[in-house]
């Protein structure tokens, strides 16, 4: 196939492509007689292997170690597996952030379910995602200033 039906395939721009080549991503493409690039399904695949590799965080640098050891041939393999189990600990280390992450988000979203249960119990006016402010508007104070109690004045002695 030819670059063009390439980029329409794989999702990436003719530019990208040539860049990939220039660079060492993509291997480079055998030519027709009229000098066009012409790319076969492991490019393909290979792409996808790669936007997977850039999705999961994977820095430029590597990928191109990663595709210079490819180019190499099987010779590289036990290089290969190491380089994407290391990327594999990192994907792993990521994700547990995340998932911890999400938890603390799953926290507060339960914290408020739980405070919109109570002021529906109370009667109190609630908020709606498109005017959060309105039960300020109907009367009520915002809570961090209902149960305040006015704060003494120090002198300019320090003394109460």
């Amino acid at each position: 196939m030819k670059i063009g039906a390439l980029a329409e395939r794989s999702g990436l721009s003719i530019d990208t492509l040539r860049y990939y080549e220039k660079i060492g991503l993509l291997p480079r493409a055998s030519r027709d007689r009229g000098g066009r690039r012409q790319y076969d399904e492991t490019s393909i695949r290979w792409i996808d292997f790669l936007r997977r590799l850039k999705a999961t965080g994977m820095p430029l640098s590597e990928m191109i170690h990663y595709a210079e050891l490819r180019e190499i041939g099987d010779i590289t393999s036990a290089a290969r597996r190491e380089l994407l189990e290391r990327h594999r600990l990192r994907v792993i280390a990521e994700r547990d952030l995340l998932t911890e992450n999400l938890a603390a988000i799953d926290g507060k979203i339960d914290t408020y379910h739980a405070m919109e249960a109570a002021l529906a119990a109370s009667g109190q006016p609630e908020s709606t995602p498109n005017d959060p402010i309105a039960p300020i508007r109907a009367g009520a104070r915002p809570r961090s200033t209902q149960d305040a109690q006015p704060r003494p004045r120090a002198n300019h002695d320090g003394k109460i």
